[in-house]
């Protein structure tokens, strides 16, 4: 089979599409021919040599990137229902990676059956990005009496998140950069766009919204446009964190948190990874209902290394996603 491979920490260049022997199933687990896999901002970190936080180890060299695969299971090993083979599955591979490939091996028990009507890259998004994003959601218990502030809304976490704002009827606000990011994020369902490459996008959001308070921040970016969107919050306002990709994290005192009234909590960690197979159902319940819809932007597989790229420059759009 073709495969993505990593011989060395380092570059995104050091991701090398070269042919390997076809991976066999072992007990308990089934062989999937990929038509999908994620990308996910984790991977280019681990390919560089680092974890960035993560509980998911540096592996050892070669490697084949990648725990995200939405495709069609081709054989079942031994003490597996064989009643699997042929059906459309996505699966996330937990702390085994193997998903840039033309086939990867993954547990039976951790395999959903897809939906006639659920593509392939809307799969491998709700998989990962979708079950983060369904943990966050269940901490910020979002109403319609909220008005929702989400950064990097045209991120493949943020765009589910001004989708769900939208859908509980909640005033939704996304920032995003650039015209073209803005626009999908707009239609997305955001009542209010912002592009946050303009200097004065707080003060313009603020007189926007004309006395009306941002009751929810939902924020992964941190730095000064993270910085900015926490100093927005109203009094009594509640800030769901969970990254600073922009930039360190977002910095506040006990004296935000007393004279403001907020509310500030970290969104991931424990709180999440002791139920995944929980959060992983719900999001694919959003996908296969269609109150969510993922953002991709897509490369062969074989353009691993500029799909790297582009999601470390932020040339991406929503999820990023391989096909084989």
């Amino acid at each position: 089979m073709k495969a993505i491979r990593l011989h060395a920490f380092g570059p995104a260049e050091n991701l090398v599409y070269e042919e390997v022997p076809d991976p066999v199933p072992a007990a308990g687990t089934v062989l999937i021919e990929v038509e999908a896999a994620g990308v996910h901002l984790v991977d280019t970190m681990i390919r560089a040599g680092a974890t960035g936080g993560s509980p998911i180890p540096v592996p050892d060299l070669p490697t084949i990137p990648g725990r995200e695969v939405a495709g069609r299971v081709r054989e079942a090993g031994p003490g597996v229902d064989r009643s699997w083979i042929g059906k459309r599955v996505v699966v996330h591979l937990g702390m085994v990676p193997g998903g840039y490939a033309e086939l990867a091996v993954a547990k039976v028990e951790s395999l959903y059956e897809l939906a006639d009507h659920v593509d392939a890259a809307q799969a491998v998004a709700t998989i990962g990005t979708g079950r983060t994003t369904a943990g966050i959601l269940q901490q910020a218990r979002l109403t319609m009496e909220d008005v929702v502030l989400v950064t990097s809304a045209a991120g493949g976490i943020g765009s589910y998140l001004i989708q769900t704002a939208r859908n509980v009827g909640a005033v939704a606000i996304g920032l995003a950069g650039g015209p073209s990011k803005v626009e999908a994020v707009r239609s997305l369902g955001a009542q209010y766009a912002v592009d946050y490459r303009d200097p004065d996008w707080a003060q313009a959001l603020k007189d926007a919204l004309d006395g009306q308070e941002i009751t929810v921040l939902l924020d992964g970016v941190g730095g000064t446009n993270g910085q900015q969107a926490f100093d927005l919050l109203g009094p009594g306002g509640r800030a769901f964190l969970f990254g600073w990709s922009g930039g360190g994290p977002i910095e506040f005192t006990h004296e935000d948190l007393m004279t403001r009234g907020l509310t500030v909590g970290w969104a991931l960690g424990a709180k999440l990874t002791s139920r995944l197979r929980e959060l992983e159902s719900a999001a694919l319940e959003e996908t296969t209902t269609g109150r969510w819809q993922a953002l991709t932007t897509t490369f062969p597989l074989s353009e691993a290394a500029a799909a790297h790229r582009a999601l470390e420059t932020r040339a991406t759009t929503g999820k990023v996603v391989l096909f084989t």
